[in-house]
């Protein structure tokens, strides 16, 4: 394995873990070149059984033959830079990745109706920026019976550093693509759609048509201005969480969850 010892962060190869933008490792001019990172020998095990290609690892020496051994151990030409604690600690939330970080390749994201095939369970995500939101959405939908995630083009990054990091990487567990198409398209592939918003004609999250519907696509908007009208209009069914208290909503992350546990299959 090559171990190449680092004095500081400005080191040939080091680049994509210190000074790459988001913007610059997603490389969204050329996708066959983008990278992500995946932080903590935790979230980089299941990436690695996911399927995902390793392209580098970044590492404290006493991680070499500790917490990442056994990655190593299965990645023999895997480029293994390594320095000590005061030069790593210089990367930004470097105390968070339990030591150790890996670049990975990213993958070309799969068409909708691959992603969908032989799912009954399907979230779409539109306009959510929020890199915990997300994170958290998609640990929630690999735990509680979604088969797939949809995200509209305005939705953050699932492969953004802190979203990865706060799924502990559930977002290489469950299929996911990007989708511009409309709530009529999905409804060809065989889904109703449910929309999470609070209108006066919502119905309630636990009512047995939903529960009994065969195949769903349940819809989940950003906080504050939540799903847009033609979304909340277009969709089957407009469902709300019940409250109590006089709380009138949830978190999106919290919501999801709720959502998924109820309508889960």
């Amino acid at each position: 394995m090559p171990i190449i010892k680092i004095t500081s962060l400005s080191h040939p190869g080091v680049e994509i873990f210190s000074s790459l933008t988001e913007a610059q490792l997603r490389n969204r001019l050329e996708p066959t070149k983008g990278i992500f990172i995946a932080e903590s020998p935790k979230v980089i095990r299941v990436a690695l059984s996911a399927g995902y290609e390793p392209l580098a690892l970044l590492c404290e020496p006493k991680h070499i033959e500790g917490d990442a051994a056994d990655i190593i151990a299965c990645h023999t030409n895997l480029p293994i830079y390594t320095g000590e604690r005061e030069i790593l600690s210089q990367l930004t939330g470097y105390t968070l990745t339990r030591g150790v970080l890996c670049a990975f390749r990213r993958p070309v994201p799969p068409n909708v109706e691959e992603v969908c095939r032989n799912a009954r369970r399907i979230v779409v995500i539109q306009g959510v920026t929020d890199t915990t939101n997300i994170g958290a959405i998609f640990r929630s939908a690999a735990a509680l019976g979604m088969d797939a995630v949809l995200l509209t083009p305005d939705s953050c990054d699932p492969l953004n550093r802190r979203a990865v990091r706060v799924s502990m990487g559930s977002v290489f567990l469950i299929p996911w693509t990007w989708t511009d198409i409309s709530l009529k398209e999905i409804r060809r592939l065989g889904f109703r759609t449910v929309a999470m918003a609070l209108t006066e004609k919502s119905i309630p999250l636990d009512v047995p048509p939903l529960k009994n519907e065969p195949k769903l696509a349940i819809i989940m908007g950003t906080e504050g201005d939540g799903l847009p009208h033609n979304t909340i209009a277009d969709a089957d069914y407009v469902v709300r969480i019940p409250m109590a208290h006089g709380v009138d909503s949830l978190n999106v992350a919290a919501a999801s969850a709720v959502a998924f546990w109820e309508l889960g299959k």
